[in-house]
């Protein structure tokens, strides 16, 4: 575990490529973040590194671990002040596995090598949290060290996991106690190549289904003694996938169907097997909900295959932030800072995001997510700072 950074607003780094400016302190969290090996489920001190470092900036830092043994995962609120409007800082600090390819340093050693600080979790999304707690800094560093509204932090441990006992389980808790936000800011990595490209201001939903069909196992030669189940597996696919969806919504492309797996594990030549299964995923718009989509799969199989057996798991709806004044001032921040006017999108996968949703409005914004999840992630330093300095702009924006 490494030690909390200080609470100067501004302070400098220097490491053997020389000094790096970390406005409000966003290159040494984001440091001490990145050693916590927190490889899901495993916390590896993460939270507790950011509990210190809220609790000395004046955050009242509540602990909310949730679920038993492999699904137990520790999550953390923290609010500063008490006042509207309140704004929440969404994020997770468990990151993948690192792999088995050779990393050019170590993943969990937070190294800078020519202005890029390395690290499993440096833009998914460590970075993001650190440089949110940097704003903080700068803003309170400005105004006496108040704040009118309130901000807070809403960290889970269970982000790239099952996400059961993470976000989910924190919302409900704050609903209970009154905390739930006016806007929340959710700070995955949502620019593709530089920083200022896209705000996510909605997301597909995305539902999975395994479909298993069981027939009766016969010769080949004997096709009228079986009954040959990948026949009525191919037959509802085929009508699954022959028509598209839809062509898409005022601010969402159109709606995927995409087979990930047909499975049937016959090693012979001459048998007729007795089970033929197929899995599926659908990223849907917002013409559709995962109910109406599961109605439809299971009239489709009763049609081909009566009696198969379907398993369908819904991760998320859709849903869409129309751009009201937290878009607003998350967009003239974002410009401000980096001369470029964001686009609004509601593409790439799932976030937690789907979650918080259902409880008040929600956009995303973070650091350029070209490197998450691959060997050797990074993020500029350059990156951190300026995403410091547009989410201290979009606080101040929304608390004038």
């Amino acid at each position: 575990m490494t030690g909390a950074p200080s609470g100067r607003a501004t302070q400098g780094t220097q490491d053997r490529h020389g000094a790096q400016e970390d406005v409000g302190g966003v290159v040494t969290l984001a440091r001490a973040l990145l050693r916590c090996p927190s490889v899901t489920p495993d916390d590896g001190c993460a939270i507790d590194v950011l509990a210190t470092v809220l609790r000395d900036m004046g955050f009242a830092v509540t602990s909310l671990p949730f679920g038993e043994g492999d699904a137990y995962t520790p999550n953390l609120f923290a609010r500063l002040g008490t006042g509207h409007p309140h704004v929440c800082f969404a994020g997770h600090t468990d990151v993948v596995p690192v792999g088995d390819a050779a990393w050019r340093s170590d993943p969990f050693g937070a190294q800078i090598h020519d202005g890029l600080l390395y690290g499993r979790g440096a833009c998914d999304m460590k970075g993001g949290i650190a440089a949110f707690v940097a704003a903080i800094r700068c803003y309170l560093a400005r105004h006496g060290g108040t704040i009118p509204g309130s901000v807070s932090l809403l960290i889970t441990g269970d982000e790239e996991g099952p996400a059961t006992n993470g976000t989910v389980r924190v919302l409900e808790w704050m609903a209970v106690n009154g905390q739930i936000p006016d806007f929340c800011l959710v700070g995955e990595p949502t620019n593709p190549q530089q920083m200022g490209e896209v705000i996510k201001i909605g997301r597909r939903g995305s539902l999975n289904a395994t479909i298993t069909v069981t027939g009766v196992q016969g010769h080949v030669a004997y096709p009228h003694r079986a009954d040959n189940p990948v026949h009525r597996l191919l037959a509802l696919l085929h009508e699954l996938t022959v028509a598209p969806l839809d062509t898409g919504s005022e601010w969402f492309e159109p709606s995927s169907l995409q087979v990930t797996s047909v499975d049937v594990g016959n090693a012979a030549t001459n048998v007729i097997p007795a089970t033929a299964c197929a899995r599926f995923n659908i990223r849907f718009n917002d013409l559709h909900t995962g109910a109406d989509l599961s109605g439809w799969i299971r009239t489709v199989c009763a049609r081909h295959a009566p009696g198969a057996d379907v398993q369908i798991r819904i991760s998320g709806e859709s849903f869409l932030t129309q751009p009201t004044a937290g878009v607003d001032a998350l967009r003239d921040a974002v410009t401000a800072v980096t001369g470029q006017m964001p686009r609004l999108d509601t593409g790439g996968g799932t976030s937690d995001a789907r979650f918080i949703s259902q409880y008040c409005p929600v956009a995303e914004f973070g650091l350029v997510g070209a490197s998450m999840h691959k060997v050797d992630e990074h993020v500029p330093v350059a990156d951190l700072t300026q995403l410091a300095r547009i989410y201290d702009r979009f606080v101040e924006r929304l608390m004038a």
